[in-house]
């Protein structure tokens, strides 16, 4: 059997650096953080860049993932414009709450994490970014079905998997589920993907109003809801600022 393909390997690693990173990297960075000559580095830069995973600006002359790479199987959406705009926010928003912060999008039937942003304190964490999360047992996932961000019907037909004993399988409670959310405006899970975890989520919307992600806190149960297991209101309510900031930040009106 043929071993791995060194270019392609180099190229991912690319790619997941890229990832990674909340700003833009020049063609030095690149290399050196690989350890790649620059000739290489640029060699597999270029490629990625003739189809659409990497993009480069053209004033700085430095690198970002590319549309055709974050779009994958999702309707319009400029990934990187949501991510750049949220950084600021999310940021905010670990400090305020003290909780971890993720904004996710759809990608292929389920949420792809596109920023992190670690819980304010000094224990291990892992870096969520890249990501792919189940939208039916998720708070960001929950968030982008109520507003039809990605179609239900799919999930639905797919059978969706019971994580736990709180995962919401059946066609009639994840439909009154989505439907609460609309009402409120935003939603949570309830150690609905993993026992003594919970988040919350509050979309994001863009020009026209249009929900085009979601962004999240989570964390332990115990943190996260009050001891009848409600979402804390304290909680709820600085992440919908979060929400509204990056969306008038994306151009949405407000609501």
């Amino acid at each position: 059997m043929a071993g791995p393909v060194q270019s392609i390997e180099r190229a991912a690693a690319i790619l997941r650096l890229l990832a990674g990173g909340s700003r833009r990297m020049g063609l030095g960075e690149v290399a050196s953080s690989l350890g790649l000559a620059k000739g290489t580095a640029h060699g597999i830069l270029r490629t990625l860049q003739h189809v659409d995973f990497v993009e480069q600006d053209p004033e700085t002359g430095k690198y970002q993932l590319g549309a055709a790479l974050l779009h994958l199987g999702t309707s319009y959406l400029d990934v990187n414009e949501l991510r750049s705009r949220s950084i600021n926010w999310a940021d905010a928003l670990a400090a305020r709450s003290g909780e971890a912060v993720r904004l996710g999008t759809p990608l292929e039937g389920r949420v792809l994490v596109i920023h992190h942003v670690f819980r304010p304190d000094d224990t291990l964490q892992t870096l969520d970014v890249g990501a792919l999360l189940p939208l039916h047992a998720s708070s960001l996932g929950k968030v982008l079905l109520a507003y039809g961000v990605t179609p239900v019907d799919a999930v639905l037909e797919a059978a969706p998997e019971s994580y736990t004993r709180h995962t919401l399988v059946h066609p009639e409670e994840l439909n009154r589920a989505l439907s609460e959310i609309r009402d409120l405006g935003w939603g949570a899970e309830v150690q609905e993907m993993s026992m003594g975890e919970a988040g919350i989520a509050a979309p994001i919307r863009g020009q026209g109003g249009l929900v085009v992600g979601a962004i999240g806190v989570s964390g332990a149960v115990e943190r996260i809801c009050d001891t009848k297991g409600r979402p804390q209101p304290a909680l709820i309510t600085v992440l919908r600022e979060a929400a509204r900031a990056i969306s008038r930040d994306l151009g949405a009106a407000r609501w």
